[in-house]
């Protein structure tokens, strides 16, 4: 087999495969969660939050995808086992549990949060401790598209009115002395 020359080192590389494994073993859960509750949810916001879901739930595969495909052409091996993922993932199942839509909204919220977080701290430590800006790079948009989901979420569950000028409710319109 013939040795990679990419500019990292062994150990650099093993480094950041080590981490994206961790990212795509988190990633491949919340996929298995996001499309359990785009089966399961009911209620009033079924069809916003299904459509919502299943957006979410290919956006990830995608992700999925770029994640095992980033980490072979860094000469690793993606962990591709359930066992494999539940032993790499920082998020939780919830197995034997259906919540409400908004239980189902808050859980998803929690896992992206952990996931970002994670994300952060991968992003420092592939250019930091590893040297591997391009890792970095990815794993960075991965973060972006990640805070953009949790987004969408947190806006379906946060619960404040929409006011038309876009301030915020209770906040104090300032008229200016002139126009008074």
């Amino acid at each position: 087999m013939r040795k990679l020359n990419i500019g990292l080192s062994e150990q650099e590389r093993q480094g950041v495969i080590e981490l994206m494994n961790h990212d795509l073993a988190d990633t491949y859960l919340l996929i298995i969660k996001t499309k359990k509750y785009h089966w399961d949810v009911v209620g009033p916001q079924f069809r916003s939050l299904h459509q919502l879901f299943d957006e979410q739930y290919q956006a990830l595969s995608a992700n999925v995808d770029a994640l095992a495909e980033r980490i072979r052409a860094l000469g690793g091996y993606p962990v591709g086992t359930a066992e494999g993922f539940l032993r790499y993932a920082s998020i939780k199942e919830h197995a034997g549990t259906i919540p409400n839509a908004y239980g189902m909204v808050d859980r998803l919220v929690s896992d992206h949060e952990q996931i970002i977080r994670n994300l952060r701290d991968h992003v420092d430590q592939s250019a930091d401790k590893f040297h591997d800006q391009g890792t970095s790079d990815f794993l960075t948009g991965l973060m972006e598209q990640h805070e953009e989901m949790a987004w969408m979420l947190r806006s379906f569950i946060e619960g404040e009115t929409i006011e038309p000028d876009g301030d915020k409710p209770g906040s104090e319109l300032k008229v200016p002395v002139e126009m008074k």
